[in-house]
């Protein structure tokens, strides 16, 4: 059975965190109820880290925004965050898997991760439980996913390179 991460991940010890954040401005209140979520997530559990918000005006630009960040810098992580509310058509649909896709393509491509939270939903009360609520916020969850991740790639790399795991 699929459900949020349950727990913190264990804070890497890194000394500097970077995570990029991509985020839409369409259906700006939910999309900033994601990031917000995320930040109070990341002062608890990485206190140091440094987050820069970009902000994008739609779902379909956050993959774009996302690969000139990896093109141009180093982070650690990136974090799209956005939200398609379906409609008559199927334009969300068509948005969403374009979104899933290019993220997807970018994460493997650039070997870091990249947290999908470009939420496709059918309205605004699913929104607003998982853009705006507590139990299943997926900031909090985007969070937690990146930092693990990170976590995750740091001991792989310094495994691969033979240097001394970090400790979590």
């Amino acid at each position: 059975m699929a459900g949020p991460i349950p727990t913190r991940p264990a804070r890497p010890n890194l000394e500097r965190l970077s995570i990029a954040v991509v985020a839409s401005l369409y259906n700006y209140d939910f999309v900033q109820g994601l990031i917000d979520a995320a930040r109070d997530e990341w002062d608890q559990i990485a206190p140091n880290a440094t987050v820069t918000v970009y902000r994008v005006p739609g779902a379909f630009e956050v993959p774009v925004c996302a690969e000139l960040i990896l093109r141009s810098s180093k982070p650690d992580a990136v974090v799209g965050f956005g939200v398609i509310l379906r409609g008559a058509t199927d334009h969300a649909d068509l948005v969403g898997a374009s979104v899933t896709d290019a993220l997807q393509r970018m994460a493997v491509t650039h070997c870091v991760p990249v947290v999908h939270e470009v939420l496709l939903l059918d309205n605004e009360e699913q929104a607003e439980e998982r853009c705006l609520g507590t139990r299943i916020n997926r900031g909090t969850e985007a969070a937690r996913v990146a930092i693990n991740m990170i976590s995750l790639f740091s001991t792989m790399r310094a495994k691969f390179s033979g240097a001394a795991a970090p400790q979590a």
